[in-house]
């Protein structure tokens, strides 16, 4: 902020108002409250504790008369206010005032201290010869004792005030005699005075300290407050032992509310008033310095916020979120309890004298029922239901980052449950999301070092149960969790947007293996069924990035058979659908996994390019039962087989795993099959194996 020129005029004036006696003339003031100014401004702009020197320099020139000290404050105040939300420049500014002050009141006690060391050191012998001297000087320094801004007060060792001046009787709401007469240092005690107040005037009048500065409130005749700024000195007498304390007091209420507001804005949240973020983590580290105490938390979101703000306006949502606030403030309002916003519309509750997870339970309990009532929010009636994550732990066992982690991962459970609810955290629950988070990490450096690779599970014509196929599986040779099935990771992938990269390693590599059984068997090496995931068959790039990696390896396209489940293939689109029939027209079969999982409509098979339906393992597993069940799902598994048959559509059981369940799928007129009863997946190598020992 530059210096404005009407600052020192304003200030020059108000201390004009002021009694005091100064060795300048008009312009010489003029120039030195100049100065003083522009370095203030220097100061504010730079380092504001150089503020010291400023308040220093005006003392020292005499400015002490009556409020020259809250002139200046007043004066430099409005100057230099910064914007309400300026939290930095407020801050600023009041270490400026501070500053300033202390510079004042150090140089005003120095003179004070310096004018009655010249009293004492007045040598008896010359006093005649100065009396008039003496008595001047001691007139000054009575009218700079009486009407000096800062309060002033002299007091004996017993405690007795035998002067005051009328700066220090009106702050705390007397008149100077009154003042003298009725008040002892014993009475300025205030309820807020800690033991170290008392302790030091005590050391101070026993002459072990010589001087004590404190920050201390006084009660006023009223019974209110006042805050300030105290200095006590110790004047000894001739033998140095202590006779009198000099004490300057200096009025800071405003400074200390406004250092008050500042922190509160610092600790608390703008809009709800609840604590915030940082005073919840300054909680929480405190409730964990006892490491024999448990210590509960319940983070809270409410539900379907979002939808509110985009319907309402921000406007109402702030709205929304000081109610809830409200609610949950009244839920939290025990000793050992605190409600603080996390920001947006997520909210902690600590209970940080838990004696059990009970206590924790019931706390978010009472926060569900809070909210049962709607809330009448600018005429609209709106019900809010929370999600709450639940958890409690003893404070040796885990961080409090960790124990804010685990419940902040407790409320999605909560979310992902159906809302409006608290879940409870699960720590084997919590170690298996940890992990599937580990492999979705390590799922790209996995394909760039090579550490999937692929299986192969023979398929059999049920007739003379010759291998005539191979479905391609997956695997993840993972560095530290071992072999890893895609039960593991195939749904992660399909999250992070790796499945493609995925699908097309398995692609290629079953497509180059296909081909070297092609080379040394001929006609009597198996065709590949490969699995395709759901998002792979809407991508219109699908049919002709398949067609470049058959013909790249040289590969008939009869020999790749592609895998779709029977879910995928009902949700198919416009666009899948076209690339599904390209595939097919290029030569490529088409098969549907897990068919009957779904219920689909069969009749929808003729519409698309359908070569070949998967009979999904749990009809197979039931035809093992007894009686009426095993002769209905034999029916059901009949009527399906024959409908395919009738569209031109082969079948293919999966999960055969006894010769019962394969010889009666052959008497049902199953073409094939798959399952461990014939083959478990095996490596590229053992399929090799496979047909060298098959009858040619």
């Amino acid at each position: 902020m530059g210096k404005s020129i009407e600052f020192p005029a304003t200030w020059t004036a108000a201390l004009n108002e002021c009694n005091h006696v100064v060795p300048m003339n008009s312009a010489e003031i003029a120039k030195f409250i100049d100065d003083i100014a522009q370095g203030l401004t220097d100061a504010l702009a730079e380092d504001p504790a150089r503020a010291v020197k400023f308040g220093a320099q005006l003392a020292g020139a005499h400015f002490v008369g009556d409020e020259a000290l809250g002139r200046s404050i007043a004066a430099i105040q409005s100057h230099f206010a910064p914007p309400v939300d300026d939290v930095r420049g407020q801050r600023r500014l009041a270490e400026l005032l501070k500053s300033f002050s202390s510079g004042y009141v150090g140089a005003f006690r120095r003179w004070i201290l310096s004018e009655q060391e010249s009293l004492r050191a007045a040598d008896v012998s010359a006093r005649r010869a100065v009396e008039g001297q003496l008595r001047a000087s001691e007139a000054r320094l009575r009218a700079v004792f009486a009407q000096a801004g800062v309060g002033t007060a002299i007091s004996d060792v017993s405690g007795r005030i035998l002067e005051a001046n009328a700066a220090f009787a009106n702050m705390l709401g007397y008149g100077v005699d009154e003042f003298c007469a009725t008040v002892d240092v014993a009475d300025l005690a205030h309820p807020e005075d800690d033991d170290t107040v008392w302790k030091q005037y005590s050391q101070l009048i026993a002459g072990e300290i010589d001087g004590v500065r404190i920050e201390k409130p006084y009660l006023r005749r009223d019974g209110s407050t006042v805050w300030t700024n105290l200095n006590v000195s110790l004047v000894r007498d001739q033998d140095d032992l202590p006779q009198y304390t000099l004490v300057l007091v200096e009025d800071i209420s405003e400074q200390r509310e406004l250092r008050e507001q500042l922190q509160h804005r610092a600790s608390h949240d703008n809009l709800t008033g609840l604590p915030n973020r940082a005073q919840f983590f300054d909680a929480l580290s405190n409730a964990f310095a006892d490491p024999e105490s448990r210590v509960g938390v319940c983070y809270i979101d409410l539900d379907h916020f979002k939808i509110v703000n985009d319907t309402y306006g921000h406007d109402f949502g702030d709205q929304v979120l000081t109610a809830v606030a409200h609610r949950l403030r009244e839920c939290g309002s025990e000793p050992g309890q605190l409600v603080a916003r996390m920001g947006g519309d997520e909210f902690v509750i600590l209970v940080a004298q838990s004696t059990g997870s009970n206590d924790v339970v019931e706390m978010a309990d009472s926060v569900l029922k809070a909210l049962v009532e709607p809330f009448d929010i600018g005429g609209h009636r709106l019900t809010m239901s929370v999600s709450i994550g639940v958890m409690e732990e003893r404070v040796d066992r885990m961080t409090a980052t960790d124990l804010v982690k685990a419940a902040d991962t407790t409320m999605y459970w909560a979310k992902d449950e159906g809302r409006n609810r608290l879940a409870f955290f699960d720590r084997e629950r919590s170690s298996r999301q940890q992990t599937r988070y580990a492999l979705s990490l390590a799922m790209r450096d996995a394909l760039d070092n090579n550490e999937f690779f692929v299986d192969y599970q023979p398929i059999v014509g049920l007739a003379d149960e010759t291998m005539f196929g191979v479905e391609a599986l997956v695997r993840w040779q993972h560095p530290t969790m071992g072999r890893l099935a895609p039960d593991r990771f195939i749904d992660l992938a399909d999250e992070n947007g790796l499945i493609g990269a995925i699908d097309a390693f398995v692609l290629e590599q079953s497509c180059r293996d296909c081909k070297l059984w092609q080379n040394e068997f001929g006609g009597r090496a198996p065709f590949v069924s490969v699995n395709l995931a759901s998002r792979q068959v809407s991508d219109p790039t699908l049919a002709g990035r398949v067609a470049a990696t058959i013909s790249s390896v040289g590969l008939e396209p009869r020999s790749v058979q592609l895998e779709l489940t029977e879910q995928t293939f009902m949700q198919t689109d416009r666009q899948s659908v076209e690339s599904l029939r390209a595939l097919s027209a290029f030569g490529v079969a088409i098969a549907i996994d897990d068919f009957g999982t779904g219920y689909s409509n069969l009749a929808y098979l003729g519409q698309l390019p359908v070569d070949v339906l998967k009979l999904a393992g749990p009809f197979v597993t039931r035809m093992d039962g007894q009686g009426a069940d095993r002769s209905t799902d034999e029916l059901i598994v009949k009527s399906i087989i024959d409908l395919a048959h009738n569209m031109g559509i082969s079948v293919t059981a999966e999960c055969v795993e006894t010769e019962d369940q394969a010889r009666r799928l052959a008497a049902l007129g199953c073409d094939s099959a798959q399952g461990w009863h014939f083959a478990r997946p095996t490596r590229a190598d053992r399929i090799v194996e496979l047909l060298q020992n098959a009858n040619p």
